[in-house]
């Protein structure tokens, strides 16, 4: 869990998209203080690009910005939804291609044409198999030094403790020991057979290198159920770096940035 069907199922039949993405940003106090905080400060050494591979825009909620950081931008989603929206949410953009995969494939990208691969909030979805399969082909098409920044799944070091959380009864018990930061809140669906070594190793096999790996927190107290990677081809010039960093403050940095989110994000401050 989750399969690629589960994926489809969720994210082109029934979830409703009605906030559009944004509601995932609400931790941050609006998808624009997600982006210039936590994001941007992330990937800036990467971008602006000549081409970039979006993986999972969903309805575009990153896209917006990732258009206007690139003279190419590619869309590739298992959701005709996602994407018939994106097509129609940036049809005044003529360097945007647009494709519907079956939750694996790559083979509409040309080989050796990637600088900068981008997946955030949406892979930490997707099991092994898919990582796997999605790393194999990146190693073809990227170029020779593009760089590759995908959020993932690392919730399989805790496989044991979130099986266990499952058995217990919902109820006013586990409310009351999640209140209390007892237990973790939720697993947000994330895919048990995938963590940051996993990731690393798929990477090596696919004739990539990790060239950083952050493992996070992601609206858990203690578990580090994520993890952002940062990678590249072997033989890249900037295959050097090799770094791994346990961020147990991602939360506490989110917090921040929804409290400056009432100072500064226009998008609460229309709403006030």
């Amino acid at each position: 869990m989750p399969t690629v069907k589960q994926n489809f199922e969720a994210w082109d039949k029934t979830y409703d998209w009605n906030e559009k993405g944004d509601e995932w940003s609400k931790p941050w106090g609006g998808t624009n203080m997600e982006w210039y905080f936590t994001i941007l400060p992330r990937i800036h050494e990467f971008v602006p690009t000549e081409t970039i591979l979006e993986i999972g825009p969903g309805f575009g909620r990153w896209t917006q910005f990732l258009a206007k950081l690139c003279k190419n931008l590619i869309l590739v989603d298992l959701s005709g939804k996602c994407i018939s929206h994106c097509q129609k949410a940036f049809n005044a953009y003529s360097h945007i291609k647009y494709y519907v995969n079956d939750g694996k494939s790559l083979d509409m990208i040309q080989d050796e044409s990637i600088d900068f691969v981008f997946s955030f909030d949406s892979l930490i979805h997707v099991e092994e198999d898919v990582i796997e399969t999605y790393l194999y082909q990146l190693g073809k098409k990227m170029k020779q030094n593009g760089v590759g920044f995908i959020h993932h799944s690392n919730i399989g070091v805790h496989k044991t403790y979130f099986s266990l959380l499952r058995k217990i009864p919902n109820g006013m018990i586990k409310r009351t020991f999640i209140k209390l930061g007892i237990i973790e809140p939720s697993e947000y669906w994330r895919a048990y057979s995938m963590t940051a070594n996993k990731f690393k190793c798929l990477a090596e096999k696919a004739g990539l290198k990790c060239l950083s790996q952050e493992i996070i927190n992601w609206r858990t107290k203690n578990k580090l159920i994520d993890c952002i990677s940062v990678f590249a081809k072997k033989d890249s010039n900037r295959a050097h770096r090799d770094e791994v960093m346990i961020n147990k403050n991602f939360m506490k940095e989110v917090n921040q940035i929804n409290r400056l989110s009432r100072l500064y994000n226009t998008e609460n401050i229309n709403k006030s």
